[in-house]
């Protein structure tokens, strides 16, 4: 059942308002990246000013340098680690755009959802992202002592919390915040399969543009479909 829902995400992947969400998210991910770079770059345009005098040392030339081509690999390396709580931090915003297209594709006859307020949203999205952020953070410890499990625990992670949020936020746009974590607790494990589903393809490059969006788009008929709600 959560591939079917999946499926069928996948083939609005064309939609006007899935293109929409893709091209913001690209453009504000491009903008982060570009904005984290420049301000390496001012750093060590900074340091390269003039040579760096050290006590005991004397002058230092390369550091610069070394910030110059370091930089560049630990932005890389970053943007893997954090490309699920960026993304997901973006689709949050969106995400009613996405709920929005696929309820009037695939359930016409519901009534228009209530927009939530964007200071109720930006809460949410900044809550999750530092619970996401907080246990990434602490899971690195679980990595270090038991490194063989060290990917299934990354995507059993994520993929709970990732769950968890998609799917409350689906659910919070028709049923209230109340009866959303009701539904979630007692849907827990299909939603977090779900998660995972999602979490996966997150660390693959490309795709991982795509697949916040089709999360959104799969929590939506998921919610639906543990709701009952009649569709076309």
């Amino acid at each position: 059942m959560i591939f079917s829902d999946f499926i069928k995400a996948l083939g609005q992947i064309d939609d006007r308002a899935f293109r929409r969400v893709l091209f913001l998210g690209l453009g504000l991910t491009v903008a982060l990246l570009v904005g984290v770079y420049a301000a390496w770059l001012t750093l060590v345009d900074t340091l390269n000013d003039g040579p760096l005098v050290l006590p005991f040392v004397g002058e230092i030339t390369w550091i610069g340098a070394l910030l110059g081509w370091g930089g560049l690999g630990v932005i890389i390396l970053a943007s893997v680690f954090l490309m699920i709580p960026v993304a997901s931090a973006i689709t949050s915003f969106f995400l009613e755009d996405v709920a929005d297209a696929v309820e009037a594709k695939h359930y016409p006859d519901l009534m228009p959802a209530p927009k939530v307020p964007f200071s109720e949203a930006l809460i949410d999205t900044v809550t999750f992202f530092g619970v996401l952020i907080g246990a990434n953070l602490l899971a690195i410890i679980a990595y270090a002592l038991l490194p063989l499990f060290a990917v299934p625990v990354f995507f059993l992670l994520n993929g709970y919390l990732l769950g968890r949020e998609y799917f409350t936020i689906a659910a919070l746009r028709r049923e209230g915040r109340v009866r959303a974590k009701q539904m979630a607790r007692a849907h827990r494990a299909e939603i977090w399969m779900a998660g995972v589903l999602m979490a996966i393809p997150l660390v693959i490059p490309i795709a991982n543009l795509f697949i916040p969006i089709l999360g959104a788009a799969t929590f939506t008929h998921l919610y639906h479909r543990l709701a009952e709600t009649p569709k076309r």
